[in-house]
């Protein structure tokens, strides 16, 4: 592989534009296509972001200068999307969640295996400063032994008027898979794979009553949890408490502690790629701030860092075997709240080496 790697984008609504502000930045990747099932909007943002082309999926997946689909749809359409551009013979990268079932995740991880091609998932802000120099800190043993971890997200969730209300209100999403992506991947970083997990959880208003769109007035009933307690246990030996919630009037949003036998560690949001940690080591009495080392990059990281790995021949971090982990994991949850029992998580998450401190999006490498 020589020059830049051509990127597919399928999917053109909002949070497209943070992956096409940056992948149109980094040298290493050239956005050649936007699509979407609204070629409209398709074309609106190549037009916004410099790209030169634009259409339908099927005009991306066909495209002979993309090798890697990036795959921004909604959750629902993630399998099917992705297992379409393995088929074409494209290296993708989807958002979260990698897909809504396990058989779902399953069957894409046999299908990139089988054609020898790469799959990689959201969220990729643990490839950002923020999370790295925490991986880096507690690689180095600065914390000691970890033990447990703490994370919170607590928000009042998507309002009526919501565009996408019934869709961030159906299977595959809700604050677990919407947001615990985020939280579960950091997890993963540093307390490794998920063992037996325990949940409960509620629906605080079981019928919503969608007030824009075509659907206008009509009642929906809401499909999953709306606040998510979570008690997890790890390989290591670790422990993490975690909760996910859009039933709370306040926002408590970006919580993550990581506990060790030497310190503690408080960790930037991570649904962020920067921001600065807080180290309590013992006997201190305060919080000492510890500055994010190395590039933010942003949302698009992770089809650079496929790209990248391909040319050196090495495994990509924001793998699609990572994303299968924290899919299995929420799929234990649902289970245990169903179930009101432990369930163990049968998958592993495989280790991922901290980014280099120089590690730079900007630069040219291929």
């Amino acid at each position: 592989m020589s020059g830049p790697v051509g990127v597919g984008v399928i999917g053109a609504g909002t949070i497209s534009n943070q992956y096409l502000a940056n992948m149109t930045r980094f040298p290493d990747l050239e956005v050649v296509i936007v699509s979407d099932i609204v070629e409209e909007k398709a074309a609106e943002q190549a037009e916004a972001y410099g790209v030169p082309d634009s259409g339908s999926p099927e005009q991306a997946l066909a495209h002979p200068d993309v090798q890697i689909i990036v795959n921004l749809t909604i959750p629902q359409a993630h399998a099917a999307v992705s297992a379409q551009a393995l088929e074409a013979g494209k290296h993708v990268f989807s958002e979260k969640p990698f897909a809504t079932t396990r058989e779902e995740g399953q069957a894409l991880l046999a299908k990139a295996d089988a054609a020898g091609l790469r799959i990689g998932g959201a969220p990729d802000t643990f490839l950002g400063a923020g999370l790295q120099t925490a991986h880096r800190i507690i690689e180095r043993g600065d914390i000691g032994t970890p033990l447990s971890g703490l994370t919170l997200f607590e928000t009042p969730g998507p309002v009526d008027d919501h565009r996408n209300l019934e869709v961030l209100l159906s299977r595959g999403a809700g604050p677990l898979w919407d947001m615990g992506p985020y939280y579960l991947t950091a997890l993963t970083q540093f307390l490794g794979s998920f063992a037996p997990v325990a949940a409960a959880g509620r629906i605080a208003r079981p019928r919503r009553t969608l007030l824009v769109g075509p659907r206008a007035g009509q009642e929906i009933r809401v499909e999953v949890p709306t606040h998510v307690s979570l008690l997890a246990e790890f390989e290591s030996g670790a422990q993490s408490v975690t909760t996910v919630s859009w039933d709370s009037p306040h926002r408590r949003v970006g919580h993550v502690e990581i506990v060790g036998t030497e310190a503690t560690l408080a960790i930037p949001d991570p649904n962020m790629f920067d921001g600065t940690l807080r180290l309590r080591r013992t006997g201190d009495e305060d919080w000492t701030d510890v500055p994010a080392v190395g590039a933010a990059g942003g949302r698009g990281s992770g089809p650079l860092d496929i790209a990248r790995s391909i040319a050196a021949g090495r495994p990509h971090r924001a793998s699609g075997r990572l994303a299968y982990h924290v899919l299995d994991v929420m799929a234990s949850v649902v289970e245990s709240i169903e179930r009101h029992a432990w369930v163990d998580v049968a998958s592993s998450a495989p280790a991922t080496a901290p980014l280099p401190e120089d590690w730079d999006p900007f630069a040219r490498t291929l």
